[in-house]
């Protein structure tokens, strides 16, 4: 199966003058973001891992965040990914806000249900994003409503919003790249291949089959000892259905490293590449310790950017994060690829000169 994305990796690599000031200790700003710009959402996954925040109704600032976005973009930063605890085109001003931070030099994407993705904000937002990955966890109004815990009428919305984009992006020559994501779980595996067709037919670019990653905070815990060992005869199946312009990605390094749960790595390395802004405007070291104080640099609506990354709770956070033990860690984070190429790098194996 394909995945020309990396998806299933990372993409440091790319970045070698960011890689090499973080070698000589130089302070880098991130190259990456993840913005929640709504706490609250129109669904209640049954797998969802940021649960414990409650789906707060909580929005950021519009004029603030621009704002911050025009500094990020000065600063260095390359890409923001629009998600986090809440759905993001709950946030009143999200087309504005993503426009407005692709003209200050940012990458954009959408991590999103897609339920609110209406045709009005597609033709605003289409031209200027990266990617934009639909969260869709079932293959009928059923399966769907079942696990997304909401009204199984969406599942129809979010084919016919996600349908518009492709429609629109063949239309005008756009580059954005659409795809949808499924959870595997015991409750959608039957479903996969069923949605990797539909996917298809309604123009998708790829259909992500990723595994559940028990988030240490969440309420829900039910699918906390999943294994994956069992579903290589689906990922068989699933590859069947790659065409020329159609892929499904099988995360099956993913997987096998939830199953393994363990890391090369005992410390996080990865912290100054990436930030988290929660819908509250907090700025964070690690999206998996929200809440704890320790991993909080302060806030956007209080400080710039520049202040609070070079300030004195960043500096001790970083203290704090470069002695724990990263087996404290979630498996399978959003910095996890990334953090082993870093250990590599500063921890290189056996005959490494031998390139």
């Amino acid at each position: 199966m394909s995945d020309k994305y990396r998806i299933d990796s990372h993409k440091l690599g790319c970045h070698p003058q960011r890689v090499a000031d973080w070698l000589k200790k130089k302070n880098i700003y991130p190259v990456y973001a993840e913005i929640s710009p709504s706490g609250a959402c129109n669904h209640r996954c049954s797998y969802c891992a940021l649960d414990f925040l409650e789906y707060k109704p909580r929005f950021l600032d519009t004029k603030i965040l621009k704002a911050r976005l025009k500094e990020l973009g000065a600063l260095g930063l390359k890409s923001a990914m629009f998600a986090g605890e809440g759905e993001p085109f709950l946030h009143p001003d999200m087309a504005g806000i993503a426009v407005h931070a692709n003209k200050c030099g940012i990458d954009t994407a959408f991590t999103t249900n897609a339920t609110l993705m209406r045709p009005a904000i597609t033709e605003k937002i289409l031209k200027t994003t990266s990617w934009i990955k639909a969260s869709i966890n079932g293959a009928s109004p059923a399966s769907y409503g079942r696990i997304h815990r909401c009204n199984p009428g969406d599942f129809s919305r979010v084919f016919e919003n996600m349908g518009y984009a492709a429609a629109l992006r063949k239309k005008k020559g756009y580059k954005c790249a659409l795809g949808m994501q499924l959870v595997l779980l015991p409750e959608t595996a039957p479903d996969a291949a069923d949605l990797a067709r539909k996917a298809q037919a309604a123009g998708m670019d790829y259909l992500v089959v990723k595994p559940y990653s028990q988030h240490p905070q969440s309420v829900t815990d039910r699918y906390k000892d999943i294994s994956y060992a069992d579903y290589e005869a689906l990922a068989a199946e699933l590859a069947k259905y790659d065409r020329p312009g159609f892929s499904v990605i099988f995360r099956r390094n993913a997987m096998q490293k939830w199953d393994e749960g363990s890391r090369p790595y005992n410390r996080c390395l990865a912290l100054p590449f990436w930030t988290y802004i929660d819908a509250g405007g907090s700025v964070w070291g690690c999206s998996m310790f929200l809440g704890n104080e320790k991993f909080l640099y302060g806030n956007i609506n209080e400080k710039t950017f520049k202040q609070i990354w070079e300030g004195e709770k960043r500096r001790r956070s970083l203290r704090y994060t470069a002695k724990m033990d990263a087996s404290r860690c979630r498996v399978n984070c959003r910095m996890d690829e990334a953090n082993r190429y870093l250990w590599e790098l500063k921890n290189p194996g056996e005959h490494a000169n031998f390139i």
